[in-house]
């Protein structure tokens, strides 16, 4: 089998699918290898610790199928596990590769799309505590004002297939309320978790008609593209066969059904076992 070096694309569970997703419609001529920890999930719960081990043991993995640049296509890893990776990790793992997150290319430019200079950031109690795009945000546009909110049911709401139930209405109502709560000249709103774009019908009904709502999935494909202009060395080591292939932690058969809603396509998955490492 000829050997490829795949870009890798890491969530703790389905959601990263729809940021695959966005980045191979841009970017179809790359290889590349999802790896859902679903067995582990969810992550934006969990403390800063076991986030940051979880993810780098799949960060780990992912090296070694070949990937020389992985994307953490998970708002909680990239608050919670990021920067450690990068700073004490890679140096030991290879000079060569890369590991980036979705948190940076959001920050890099959600400011443009506000008027008020009022953002919102829709997100896990997780990437709320970790304060990450309070962070990002500041050192890009610091004249904006950003406020957070946790939702702490959405996940569950999408992962059990209820997203489109009326019982998600009462859930999603309420942490809109209470964002706009916070400042009710907030013009754009961040989701900045990557299920949330499952609930986006649900979130206009909700929101006032000329709000603005992001999610993340152009914004990460179009700074990957960017990214790999800015560096040949990296876009040169990179396969383009037009391969797909994904992994789970969990069931193969469970990982499968419930990646469709969140892909838009049939995929079939394999089981990996980290312990083993197989």
């Amino acid at each position: 089998m000829e050997k490829i070096n795949p870009i890798g694309v890491f969530d703790s569970g389905y959601g990263g699918l729809t940021i695959l997703k966005d980045i191979v419609a841009q970017l179809p001529q790359y290889d590349y290898v999802y790896f859902g920890d679903n067995a582990r999930t969810p992550y934006g719960t969990r403390s800063f610790e076991t986030v940051y081990q979880y993810t780098l043991e799949c960060v780990q993995w992912l090296f070694k199928q070949g990937c020389p640049l992985i994307i953490l296509a998970c708002n909680t890893a990239s608050a919670k596990a990021l920067r450690t990776i990068q700073q004490k990790d890679l140096p030991a793992l290879g000079a060569s590769k890369r590991v980036l997150g979705v948190i940076r290319p959001t920050a890099e430019i959600i400011g443009t799309y506000s008027s008020s200079k009022q953002i919102g950031v829709l997100a896990t109690k997780g990437t709320v505590s970790s304060g990450s795009y309070l962070i990002e945000i500041e050192k890009f546009f610091p004249d904006l004002q950003v406020y957070q909110q946790a939702c702490p049911m959405w996940v569950p709401l999408v992962e059990n297939n209820e997203y489109e139930t009326d019982g998600a209405d009462y859930f999603v109502k309420e942490c809109i309320d209470s964002l706009l709560d916070q400042n009710p000249a907030i013009d754009t709103i961040l989701l900045a978790c990557t299920h949330y774009p499952l609930l986006m019908k649900k979130i206009r009904e909700y929101s006032p008609a000329d709000m603005t709502i992001l999610s993340q999935g152009k914004i990460v494909a179009s700074s990957l593209a960017d990214y790999l202009l800015r560096h040949t060395a990296m876009e040169q080591q990179l396969s383009r066969g037009g391969n797909r292939l994904f992994y789970t932690t969990d069931s193969p058969e469970d990982f499968d059904n419930h990646a469709t809603t969140f892909y838009g396509a049939n995929i079939v998955s394999r089981h990996v076992d980290l312990d083993s490492g197989t």
